[in-house]
């Protein structure tokens, strides 16, 4: 199997899951080298998602090695944070490269060793594909696109053997939060979104803290979407992402109203909890 965005959080989690479970894993990432733990288990590979020969050359390179190809777990990915009039066009497009064009390069290249091999495509998305918060619109944007990306995938692709797959946690325990913070540095900030930065800077925005799952437990989800006789379109994780996704139901307005009113106390409790950031 072949993993992307292993160097750390969720994709080293996958990686390690699937190779305790005898799969030969490819794991690969941006930066290199990969974790001491991944490279002693997986064969590693640096791998830029949104360079388009790139993603071919390392597919053709496993195909090559190891015969075959059963499973692409889509996993690289950061978010770039801010209200949506502050984040730079560019920054968007980036943002579109890794979430979005990156698997589609890879599914382009990898669906002709799939179908030999009767595989599967998964791909770690997010429930904010489906329901925005604060803060979040363009990475939110990707994923949605993500969503739409897969579902078109798993149609055209039915009368084959390969089976797609989206995973979609909420928060999980990882680094995401801090490096989505970083995105936010030395940007120009317009005064009215100041309850917003307030959101992501100081609260739960970001981590979702304690609401957040652990990587592992998204590595389970993949691991079964990987495995499982007939596996399901999607696969939210944990009870708050359930309660994410099936919140869409709602009203546009009460829905704006979760959104604002838990970016304003997860502030206040944020404060309370770390003290704020320096």
């Amino acid at each position: 199997m072949l993993v992307t965005g292993a160097g750390g959080g969720i994709g080293a989690a996958i990686a390690l899951a699937f190779a305790d479970r005898g799969w030969r894993v490819y794991a690969t990432d941006i930066e290199t080298p990969l974790p001491v733990r991944v490279r002693e288990r997986c064969e590693t590979r640096p791998l830029d998602v949104t360079d388009e020969t790139a993603c071919r050359t390392v597919v053709e390179a496993v195909v090559d090695e190891a015969g075959r190809l059963d499973c692409l777990v889509n996993n690289a990915g950061y978010a770039a944070a801010g209200p949506v009039e502050d984040v730079p066009v560019a920054e968007s497009r980036a943002q579109f490269d890794v979430l979005v064009h990156g698997p589609h390069a890879l599914a382009r290249a990898a669906l002709p060793a799939l179908r030999e091999s009767a595989g599967r495509v998964v791909t770690v998305s997010s429930v904010l594909g489906f329901s925005t918060a604060p803060g979040t619109g363009v990475y939110a944007a990707a994923k949605a696109a993500t969503e739409a990306f897969h579902d078109a995938l798993r149609i055209e692709l039915r009368g084959t053997d390969v089976a797609v797959s989206l995973v979609e946690p909420a928060w999980v325990d990882t680094g995401f939060g801090e490096s989505a913070r970083a995105s936010l540095a030395d940007r120009p900030r317009t005064a009215v979104y100041g309850w917003v930065y307030d959101a992501l800077e100081d609260g739960w925005l970001l981590d979702g803290t304690p609401l957040a799952t652990d990587a592992e437990r998204v590595a389970a989800t993949v691991l079964t979407a990987a495995t499982v006789t007939s596996p399901r379109a999607r696969y939210p994780v944990g009870g708050f992402a359930s309660f994410v996704r099936w919140g869409r139901v709602l009203p546009a307005a009460v829905v704006d109203r979760i959104h604002a009113g838990y970016a304003r106390v997860s502030t206040v409790l944020g404060r309370l909890t770390r003290g704020g950031r320096e």
